[in-house]
């Protein structure tokens, strides 16, 4: 049950906004600012490792500060990171988010070491330890994107399944041989949003053209924010959830859709059905909105498995 995530490492300093930032030298109090773990791909391996998934992060990082405060968070959380390179001739790579009450952002990216990460970062006696490999934030893996079709093909030619997850794009390309990527996929996770710039097509039509650019047993898991979730095959939809009443107050979004990943990824692992694993993956988002950052909120398995059993 062992799971590999190649990825994105990055630090997440959160300004929460009690209203937007005005410009001309002016200073204005905000109610918090928290540094956290951020990331798509280690916010994604975060959420495994807390739902019982041994779970390895293969990334680069900075040899700084931020850094080695990163490398703290992921053992503290069970992650393990015998496999992340430091490269001493860049700086970690950071995220600024500036959030609003409703939950809105702003996220400033700072790359760094982020888009590091290759393919060789990954010995081969690893894979012979895992049984699924995701790969985060696409867009941001300049060094992986021209390998990952050929690399995933050979991880599913073994029998080891494979995740993908593109984020958003900062060259607003919506290229970068995703396409060919996605047909090397298990599991395609993206919004509604998402899919529309990929595809250049809207609602179901983006649906259809990437449930078609997957193998013919490919999932693709929308993340639709407070709609839930739906998961499509080449079918139509195979299931379709929506989060469970909660009237603690929302803190932030950031990582949610991550959260939502390690929640379903987690529980296929342990063997749930496509309902209730798409079920698991939205309770553990809506429950990572209620704490600061990506990590802070996230689920354990045992109350993962016990919000399941209320329903």
């Amino acid at each position: 049950m062992s799971h590999l995530v190649l990825g994105e490492l990055c630090a997440d300093i959160v300004v929460a906004l009690a209203a937007d930032p005005v410009f001309g030298q002016t200073e204005s109090l905000v109610p918090s600012t928290t540094i956290t773990m951020g990331s798509s791909s280690a916010i994604t391996a975060c959420g495994l490792a807390r739902l019982g998934v041994t779970t390895t992060l293969v990334s680069v990082a900075g040899d700084d500060v931020l850094g080695r405060f990163l490398l703290e968070e992921l053992r503290a959380r069970d992650v393990q990171t015998d496999h992340i390179r430091i490269d001493s001739s860049r700086p970690t790579g950071s995220s600024t988010i500036l959030t609003r009450p409703d939950g809105d952002r702003a996220i400033l990216t700072a790359l760094g070491s982020i888009g590091q990460v290759r393919v060789d970062d990954v010995p081969a006696a690893l894979l012979e330890t895992v049984s699924h490999v995701h790969v985060g934030a696409y867009f941001l893996q300049y060094q992986l994107q021209d390998s990952l079709p050929q690399w995933f093909a050979a991880l599913r030619a073994r029998g080891i399944t494979t995740s993908l997850d593109p984020n958003f794009d900062p060259a607003q390309a919506w290229d970068s041989g995703i396409l060919e990527a996605i047909g090397q996929t298990d599991i395609f996770f993206c919004n509604d949003d998402e899919a529309t710039a990929i595809t250049g097509a809207d609602g179901a039509e983006a649906v259809h053209a990437l449930t078609r650019q997957l193998p013919d047993d490919g999932l693709l898991v929308v993340k639709r924010g407070a709609d839930g979730a739906r998961a499509h095959g080449s079918g139509g939809v195979r299931a379709e959830v929506r989060p469970p009443a909660d009237d603690r107050p929302l803190v932030d979004t950031v990582g949610a859709g991550d959260s939502l990943t390690a929640g379903f990824l987690a529980a296929r692992a342990h063997g749930w059905d496509l309902p209730s694993a798409l079920r698991a993956g939205v309770r553990n988002a809506t429950a990572s909105t209620r704490g600061v950052g990506g990590t802070s909120a996230q689920l354990t398995w045992e109350a993962l498995v016990a919000e399941a059993e209320r329903t």
